[in-house]
């Protein structure tokens, strides 16, 4: 099932624009986001083809079965909270069935983990950008010989220049294992290229060292430590590192570029952006999503702030956070019993 047959088959509940527009930040290369609600004709939901959610391929348009959408409301999940609480203007389509679904009926403590935790999710991915600007992995993929090195006394060689010293190919080596020494391997070299060693790796991408059966009365021409824990890591960087070049937004990092501050400033900016959203639920026991602070925070997003000063902003509002839910007047959690019901008297209205 895709969007255009909710539409076609008229499922959809409510529809919204969501995101910078509802927030009040968007700006004029700002993307239309949509969500919205729906619900499924009565033999899937009854039969085999529960179908969640269902969005676009760019994910900017995403729709809620009625049912997770209630299920996500009682767990006080920010995104789905601010989609029932989006602004009138930026309401495309509201059946009045939806009525019934009230935000002071969901919101509570639980807010507290759910937002903080979201905006820590956020710093996460803020860092994890940061990082990757700052340190570019060359496209040219190092093998695991690059992970290895040669024992010379109390110092090391790199594996590949001590075979370009010496003039040997890595093919016509062969290693045994050094016993009870992880990661250790005496090294042997076929000088007439007969002896069918195996070399130190079968392929360009192998990710361990080959082990070769090594005829009585050869020699040892050296020991060699491979860090085959560290060749792991940098495949996995590696990988992390090229998926995010290739499906990056190319908008939004040649911003972080400009700014110069090495970090994704559009996520701190939500970062900030939830963390005052959780103390306005906590505080007042309201959700406004319509900021109030448009400037300050498309500042952040502009990188005119420095990373360690939102970090710092960051945990005031924690602790901020924190000290008021103690006083908080809110429900330690939503009436779970009543929104079910809620949902099971929306179900007959709409199976009827």
């Amino acid at each position: 099932m895709t969007i255009q047959d909710l539409k076609k088959q008229n499922l959809i509940l409510f529809e919204v624009i969501s995101g910078s527009r509802s927030f009040g930040l968007e700006t004029p290369t700002s993307d239309t986001d949509i969500k919205g609600v729906y619900y499924l004709p009565k033999e899937q939901f009854y039969g085999l083809e529960y179908i969640p959610q269902i969005s676009n391929e760019t994910n900017d348009e995403v729709y809620y079965e009625i049912g997770r959408f209630v299920e996500l409301l009682i767990k006080n999940n920010p995104n789905i909270l601010e989609i029932l609480a989006t602004p009138e203007d930026c309401v495309l389509y509201k059946n009045p069935i939806m009525s019934s679904l009230k935000i002071e009926d969901f919101l509570s403590k639980l807010c507290k983990d759910s937002f903080a935790g979201y905006a820590m999710t956020q710093i996460k991915k803020a860092r994890g950008l940061k990082k990757k600007i700052v340190n570019p992995i060359p496209k040219e993929r190092k093998n695991l010989l690059h992970f290895c090195v040669i024992l010379n006394g109390h110092d090391a060689i790199p594996l590949l220049k001590w075979l370009h010293d010496k003039e040997i190919k890595q093919e016509n080596c062969g290693l045994i294992n050094v016993p009870n020494a992880k990661g250790i391997y005496a090294l042997f070299h076929d000088v007439n290229n007969n002896l069918n060693y195996k070399g130190i790796i079968k392929k360009e991408l192998s990710n361990e060292v080959s082990l070769t059966s090594i005829p009585k009365g050869e020699k040892e021409i050296a020991y060699m430590s491979c860090n085959l824990e560290g060749y792991s890591k940098y495949c996995k960087e590696y990988t992390e590192y090229w998926d995010w070049i290739e499906k990056r937004n190319e908008e939004r990092y040649n911003t972080n570029q400009k700014h110069g501050k090495n970090y994704d400033s559009k996520n701190m900016m939500h970062t900030i952006r939830l963390l005052q959203t959780a103390l306005e639920i906590i505080t007042t026991g309201k959700l406004s999503i319509r900021v109030t602070n448009r400037e300050e925070l498309l500042s952040i997003k502009a990188g005119e702030i420095e990373y360690d000063e939102l970090l710092e902003k960051a945990e005031n509002l924690i602790a901020t956070i924190e000290k008021e839910y103690l006083s908080s007047t809110l429900p330690a959690y939503p009436d779970s019993d009543k929104a079910i019901n809620t949902l099971i008297q929306i179900r007959e209205s709409l199976y009827s």
